[in-house]
């Protein structure tokens, strides 16, 4: 339990070791096994949820389950949150490459995006997800509010190819969220931040960002800034506390293994609960 969070937690896929290594072995979960773990979680009346989280997906099948299941979940309880991270692919040196089957595109674009309340895509998945490619902030913005026209009520680009306004070194997410004002009308909040590069590629940074986002908006409900910022700030200091570990193992000029950059999460147990804001938010 962290954050106040009692988690039931579901394997999508039950590898050996995670894909930045040269090699893993293991399962993925197919839609009849998801089925059957949630008949035994229904059979004993313990499907009562405020949120449901879903990540790294490789079975189509499996993919169109979750949206079956968090609409079951949203009947029970209209105030549900789910919170996707849409997880297909990345961009290396400008070129965009999925890392998931392609066929999953369809299912996140016509049917889970819909029933999403929350979605984290990086620049790459946004622009699969909308047809839309994104090259100036601007575009971004205009991407973010065709995804809100897809379902969302809030939308984060967690990283993109953007020159962020402080520099090549900085790192640029983009974040929208649309609330209800007291008298009905729509009230839209834009943001920006910047984040300080590491010279490292990490494997679950994705996945914490997803994470530490659903915590931080649900203390926050209605200041999507403040939730970013918390956010972002968490994993600048996972991030250096894990480059820093690696470094000292890996030894002078070698660069570290995937081992090595296994993210330090229990060392920075403190950082995730109360982090220390050294990323500030721009409102747009």
């Amino acid at each position: 339990m962290v954050l106040g969070f009692e988690v039931d937690a579901v394997n999508s896929v039950q590898f050996s070791n995670h894909t930045g290594y040269s090699h893993w072995k293991g399962q993925v979960l197919n839609s009849d096994e998801l089925q059957e773990l949630y008949d035994g979680l229904k059979l004993n009346s313990v499907n009562q949820y405020d949120y449901v989280l879903t990540g790294y997906t490789r079975d189509k099948s499996f993919l169109a389950m979750v949206v079956d299941i968090v609409q079951e979940l949203k009947q029970q309880n209209p105030r549900l949150v789910y919170v996707c991270d849409p997880v297909m692919g990345d961009q290396r040196n400008g070129e965009g490459a999925m890392y998931v089957p392609d066929d999953l595109l369809p299912v996140y674009r016509e049917k889970v995006v819909p029933v999403a309340d929350i979605i984290t895509p990086n620049q790459f998945e946004a622009e699969l997800l909308t047809g839309r490619k994104i090259q100036t902030q601007e575009e971004a913005l205009e991407v973010m509010d065709m995804l809100h026209s897809m379902g969302p009520d809030t939308v984060v680009i967690t990283s993109s190819d953007l020159l962020s306004p402080r520099g090549s070194d900085y790192l640029m997410a983009l974040g929208s969220q649309r609330t209800r004002a007291p008298d009905g009308s729509m009230v839209t909040q834009r943001i920006r931040m910047e984040m300080h590069k590491v010279d490292a590629v990490f494997v679950g940074t994705g996945d914490l960002f997803a994470a530490m986002l659903l915590a931080w908006t649900h203390k926050h409900p209605n200041n999507l800034k403040v939730a970013c910022e918390k956010t972002v700030s968490a994993m600048h200091h996972v991030l250096q506390r894990t480059i820093k570990c690696a470094k000292a193992k890996s030894g002078e000029g070698v660069k570290p293994s995937p081992a090595q950059l296994e993210l330090r999460m229990v060392q920075s147990k403190k950082d995730i609960e109360s982090p220390e804001i050294v990323v500030q938010a721009t409102v747009l």
